[in-house]
């Protein structure tokens, strides 16, 4: 299966919380999406893997996602090796991706910090023609990063207006009943699951969208240069 886009993230619900509503938007519009989970979010102070597996395929369904895959590599232990870089690699050269989005750096937590190198380094090999995995060499077009919660120091190159989406991307993050704001949920307290980061969610969709005019947005950082014939804003008159 052939895919437009495919978003990889180091737990589950990094990618809903990231791009969920460009995922929404692409899926609208006719696109195949994919997520790759690289772990199984076990070392989570909330919930158990089987809760969070569930979880993350009613959240993909929400978001219209065609497929949701779990690599299934160590929760706490991502590393940019070559056994780790060959798992991403397979999916890469099966799903074809147009386009590939990965968690961009720096984050407060060293799993994404280590899924940022590894999925870029994956994106390479996974077009070189001597790294032999039985299947055809792929590297997409474009490779653009986005942050889960914690947009650093760097200007993203991209923001999207998912204004029309964003209930649906809230829909989809209430499916990780386990690990966001639940009152119904008997589990101990933590960063991601508290009130004020579950309002953040909103505040930051806000801030990126006050910054293109429009209500919400999500921020994306390109890795290479976008090739144009002219600045976008002129080229219908040319």
């Amino acid at each position: 299966m052939n895919v437009d886009v495919l978003a990889i993230g180091a737990h589950p619900d990094d990618v809903d919380l990231g791009v969920g509503g460009l995922l929404c938007k692409l899926s609208d519009a006719g696109k195949r999406t994919a997520i790759l989970d690289l772990s199984e979010g076990e070392l989570g102070s909330r919930g158990t893997v089987a809760e969070r597996n569930e979880e993350a395929g009613e959240a993909a369904r929400l978001l219209g996602v065609s497929t949701r895959r779990n690599a299934q590599l160590p929760d706490g232990g991502l590393s940019n090796n070559t056994e780790q870089r060959l798992a991403i690699i397979r999916v890469i050269r099966e799903l074809r991706p147009t386009v590939v989005f990965g968690p961009m750096r720096p984050d407060r937590h060293p799993d994404h910090e280590a899924a940022h190198d590894l999925i870029k380094d994956a994106h390479f090999f996974s077009g070189v023609h001597g790294l032999d995995t039985g299947q055809a060499p792929h590297r997409a077009q474009a490779l653009y990063g986005y942050s889960a919660y914690q947009d650093g120091d760097c200007t993203p190159t991209h923001v999207v207006d998912i204004s029309g989406v964003f209930e649906r991307k809230i829909e989809a993050l209430r499916a990780f009943r386990s690990q966001f704001h639940n009152p119904d949920y008997d589990g101990p307290e933590t960063h991601v699951a508290s009130p004020q980061f579950w309002e953040a969610i909103t505040t930051r969709a806000a801030y990126w969208g006050n910054k293109i005019g429009v209500r919400y947005g999500e921020a994306l950082y390109g890795t290479l240069p976008i090739a144009m014939d002219l600045p976008p804003e002129l080229e219908e008159h040319a």
